[in-house]
C-alpha cells in the first residue's frame, strides 16, 4: 500500500513536471510590467527616426527643385509647342521675302522688256552694272530665304549654318561691287605748266555767292594767272573770306614746287606798302562791268589799293556766258603791267573740260591743289572714325532758300521728303552702307520727317549730324585748340571734307557745296559709280504755284 501510494506520488510528480515546463515558457507576470517600459521607448526612438528623415526631406527637396531649376532648359521640357511655333514664324518671315523677291524679278523682266521693244537699244555699262546688281539682290535674297527656312530645323546661331549657302563659284562678295570707285584715268590729263615771273601778279576778286562759289572762281583764277604767267595775289579777308583758315596756301606752292601764290599780306609786303593795280580788266561786261559794284571798289581802297576804272574786254553776259578757250584768254588779258585785276570769274566758260578734269588743268604733284587744311582733314578723319566707319553714305541735303530757288528752273530740283527718301533708300539698297551722314540746312521737322521714312528690309537707316562740341567727345579737340570751332566758314569745309571722304555720295542738284565736294571727290579719286544727285531724272511729284 505504501508502494502504490508513494508509486501515485511518482507519477503525480511526473506529470507535474512537464506542466512546469510548458509554464517556465511563458512570461511571468513580474517580467510583463517591465516590458511595458521598453515598448514605450521604442516607439519613441522609432518617431523620432522618421521625423528626423522628414527633417532632413524637407530640406533636401527644395535644394533639388533649385539645382534643377537652374541647370535644366525648362523648354526643352516641352519641345512641340515651341518648334512649333518656330517653324511658323520662319515660314511667314520666308513667306514674305518670297514676295518681295517676285516683286524684283517682275521689275527685273519689266525692264528688260523695255530694252527689247526698243530696236535702237544699246546696252551701257550702267544697264549692265545695273542688272547684275539686281541678279545679285535676287541671289542674295533666295540665299536669306533657305537660311530662314533652315532656322526652324536648326537650334544656335543663324552663323553656324551660314557658310552652308556660299557658292564659291561667287567669291566673297560675289566678285562684283556695285559702288566701286570711278576710274578717272589720272594718266590721260591735259596739263599747262605754271611758271610765273617773280614780279608780276593777278589780283583775284571773287564776289559772286558764298564760300564754296568764291573757291571756283579761285581755282579759275589760278588757271588764267598759269595762262598769262602771273603770281595769284589771295583776296584780303577784309574784303573777301579769310582763306587761310580753310585752306593751305602753302600746300599749293609746295605741289607746283615754286611760289605761285601769295597771300595779301605778302603781296602788300613785297609791294613796301604802295599798292596800284595798274589795269582792271573785265571779263563779264553785263549786268555791269566786272560784277564789280562801289562798295566792294571802296573796301579795296580802304586797304590802300588804288586801281584804274574797270575795262571789259569784250561783251559777256554773266546769265548767257560763252565758250572762250585758252587762247582767247591770253590774247585778251595779256598786259606788260606789273599788276593787273581780274574781275569775277566764278561763271565764266573757259576750256571746261580741261578745268573740270580730275586733279584740274595744272600739273603738280598732288592730287588736287585746292583742298582743305592740314586741320579740317584730320578732324574729318576722327570723325568718321568715331561715328561713322570706312562704308558710309554721304548726304547733302539743301533746303534753305532752296524752295523758291528751284521752283524758278526747269525741271524743279526741290523734293517732298516722302519722295527724297525712297530715292535715298535706293541708293542705300545699292551701296549696302549702314550709315548715312547728313549735311544740311534743313529744319528738324524736315529731317526727322526724312529719318523715320528711310528704311530698308524693315531696318531704320540712321542720319548721322555733326553733334554740338562735347568736352567729352575728343574728335574735335584740334579745331578747338587752334581757336577755330564755331566758325561757320571751318564748320562748311568740314562738313565737304567728310561728304568727299564718304563711300557714296548724294547731292543737292543746283548747289555750288555740292559741286566743289564732287571735285574734291573726282580729285581724290573717292568718287563712285552710285554718287547722284537727289533723285537724279525724276521730277518732284508735286509742285507749288509760283508767286
Amino acid at each position: 500500500m505504501e508502494r502504490d501510494s508513494s508509486s501515485d506520488e511518482e507519477d503525480d510528480r511526473q506529470n507535474l513536471i512537464p506542466q512546469n515546463d510548458e509554464v517556465k515558457h511563458l512570461p511571468s507576470p513580474t517580467r510583463s510590467a517591465f516590458q511595458i517600459d521598453d515598448f514605450h521607448s521604442s516607439i519613441r526612438r522609432r518617431f523620432h527616426s522618421h521625423f528626423n528623415k522628414r527633417y532632413l526631406l524637407a530640406i533636401i527637396l527644395p535644394l533639388l527643385i533649385l539645382i534643377l531649376y537652374f541647370s535644366t532648359d525648362i523648354r526643352k521640357l516641352f519641345p512641340s509647342n515651341l518648334k512649333f511655333d518656330r517653324m511658323r514664324e520662319s515660314e511667314l518671315r520666308a513667306l514674305y521675302l518670297l514676295r518681295q523677291q517676285q516683286l524684283g524679278l517682275l521689275s527685273l523682266w519689266n525692264n528688260s522688256q523695255l530694252g527689247t521693244e526698243n530696236r535702237s537699244f544699246v546696252p551701257s555699262t550702267a544697264l549692265v552694272d545695273d542688272l547684275k546688281s539686281a541678279v545679285l539682290r535676287q541671289i542674295s535674297l533666295n540665299k536669306e530665304i533657305q537660311q530662314v527656312l533652315l532656322s526652324s530645323h536648326r537650334y544656335g546661331n543663324l552663323s553656324e549654318f551660314q557658310s552652308d549657302f556660299r557658292d564659291p563659284s561667287f567669291g566673297g562678295s560675289y566678285g562684283f561691287d556695285r559702288c566701286r570707285k570711278v576710274d578717272q584715268k589720272m594718266n590721260e590729263r591735259r596739263t599747262i605748266e605754271w611758271k610765273p615771273k617773280s614780279n608780276k601778279y593777278l589780283f583775284a576778286i571773287c564776289l559772286s555767292g558764298q564760300m564754296s562759289n568764291h573757291l571756283i572762281c579761285l581755282e579759275k583764277h589760278m588757271f588764267f594767272a598759269a595762262l598769262l604767267n602771273r603770281v595769284l595775289v589771295v583776296p584780303s579777308s577784309k574784303v573777301d573770306y579769310q582763306y587761310s583758315r580753310v585752306l593751305d596756301i602753302d600746300h599749293i606752292n609746295n605741289c607746283l614746287g615754286r611760289k605761285v601764290v601769295v597771300s595779301f599780306e605778302e603781296f602788300s609786303e613785297a609791294k613796301k606798302n604802295h599798292m596800284h593795280v595798274d589795269r582792271t580788266i573785265c571779263y563779264f561786261s553785263l549786268p555791269q562791268p566786272c560784277y564789280l559794284d562801289e562798295e566792294h571798289i571802296k573796301k579795296l581802297k580802304s586797304l590802300g589799293i588804288s586801281m584804274r576804272k574797270p575795262e571789259p574786254v569784250w561783251v559777256e553776259d554773266i546769265r548767257k556766258p560763252n565758250k572762250r578757250t585758252a587762247q582767247d584768254v591770253q590774247s585778251k588779258f595779256a598786259s606788260d603791267d606789273d599788276v593787273i585785276a581780274i574781275g569775277d570769274v566764278f561763271y565764266a566758260d573757259v576750256e571746261q573740260y580741261w578745268v573740270m578734269q580730275p586733279g584740274g588743268p595744272l600739273a603738280h604733284k598732288c592730287k588736287t591743289l585746292i583742298e582743305p587744311s592740314r586741320l579740317i582733314m584730320l578732324t574729318a578723319q576722327r570723325f568718321i572714325q568715331t561715328f561713322l566707319g570706312k562704308n558710309f553714305i554721304a548726304l547733302h541735303f539743301r533746303r534753305h532758300g532752296f524752295l523758291k530757288f528751284c521752283n524758278a528752273k526747269k525741271p524743279s530740283c526741290f523734293y517732298p521728303i516722302p519722295q527724297a527718301a525712297d530715292c535715298i533708300t535706293q541708293v542705300v539698297e545699292k551701296a549696302n552702307a549702314p550709315v548715312i551722314y547728313l549735311s544740311t540746312d534743313a529744319a528738324e521737322s524736315e529731317t526727322s520727317l526724312l529719318q523715320s521714312l528711310i528704311v530698308l528690309n524693315g531696318k531704320a537707316i540712321p542720319l548721322v549730324k555733326r553733334p554740338p562740341r562735347e568736352s567729352a567727345e575728343k574728335w574735335d579737340a584740334l579745331l578747338y585748340r587752334h581757336g577755330l570751332e564755331g566758325d561757320s566758314q571751318v564748320e562748311a569745309m568740314l562738313d565737304k571734307t567728310i561728304c568727299a571722304m564718304s563711300s557714296v555720295f548724294i547731292g543737292a542738284p543746283g548747289s555750288t557745296f555740292t559741286e566743289d565736294i564732287l571735285r574734291l571727290r573726282k580729285d581724290w579719286v573717292s568718287a563712285s559709280i552710285c554718287d547722284e544727285y537727289l533723285c537724279q531724272g525724276e521730277e518732284p511729284n508735286f509742285i507749288a504755284d509760283n508767286e
